[in-house]
């Protein structure tokens, strides 16, 4: 495993296992500051959404990094207020706009917004069809949620996107293998915990067994666990820390001991009981 390690989506298409999230990361200077820090470490995969307001600058990082398109790998997500089928397909215009991009490489739904997700969700298989996005998928998704757009669908989703650390593994386990038993890969995003455990004594122990920060041990964690895993930062050693993860291997007595420390820590909204 290193940094261009791979996952294969149920559509064949591959997706870097690691990758830059770029929540909270304002447009200008500071998303463009990140992004080339992140592409000159090695990372290739950019997470953003037209909610985060740093499309262009993704854009503009894929279009002057000098790299083949075919290496990197962009997602974009459907805000709460474009759901819809014709909306659907006019914001996935817009934000292949603002990049300036041809195609959009993963585009998925942020949230399961009630009574109009099915119909963007069709929207979105159009857009697969007509090329502008590769790959669709979902973001904060449970069973329930899954299960309807399996049902209704013409396109199985490639992706599940939502939180997930050892804080609340125990918590979305069930989600975690209903997806991957329906071929669908999981990315979790706050593997960081919004930084909330990241001076939790069992973390710091392990972390110096390891050689390693809190953070790299929570990365390595979701790495092991065969998760897409997208921690956030705008700061540059952090980001060249984020990426260290790829020599050394968490004991499956650590790993079995991290998976027990569940709390069902969320630290955004919980979709567990939306409709």
């Amino acid at each position: 495993m290193n940094l261009l390690s791979t996952l294969t989506m149920n559509n064949g298409i591959e997706i870097p296992m690691l990758g830059l999230g770029l929540y909270l990361s304002s447009s200008g200077n500071q998303a463009r500051e990140a992004l080339q820090t992140a592409l000159d470490t090695g990372y290739r995969h950019f997470d953003t959404a037209k909610f985060y307001g740093n499309e262009e600058d993704v854009g503009l990082a894929v279009r002057e990094s000098n790299l083949p398109r075919e290496n990197l790998f962009v997602t974009t997500k459907l805000w709460n207020d474009d759901h819809g089928y014709d909306s659907t397909l006019t914001a996935i215009d817009l934000s292949l706009n603002k990049m300036q991009l041809e195609y959009i490489d993963l585009y998925l739904i942020h949230w399961p917004v009630q009574d109009l997700r099915l119909e963007s969700w069709r929207a979105m298989e159009k857009a697969q069809t007509d090329g502008k996005v590769r790959s669709i998928g979902v973001s904060n998704y449970m069973i329930h949620h899954i299960t309807e757009l399996l049902e209704n669908g013409q396109v199985q989703p490639a992706i599940n996107q939502f939180e997930i650390s050892p804080y609340n593994y125990q918590s979305r386990k069930e989600v975690i293998e209903f997806c991957l038993s329906k071929n669908i890969l999981v990315e979790a995003y706050s593997p960081l915990t919004k930084g909330h455990k990241l001076r939790d004594p069992d973390l710091i122990r392990l972390g110096n067994n390891y050689g390693k920060s809190p953070a790299q041990i929570l990365i390595r964690w979701a790495l092991q666990h065969q998760l897409i895993v997208l921690p956030k930062s705008s700061n540059e050693q952090r980001i060249k820390e984020n990426a260290d993860v790829f020599d050394f291997e968490i004991s499956d007595e650590d790993m079995a001991y991290l998976d027990g420390l569940d709390e069902n820590l969320v630290t955004s909204w919980d979709p567990t009981d939306s409709p």
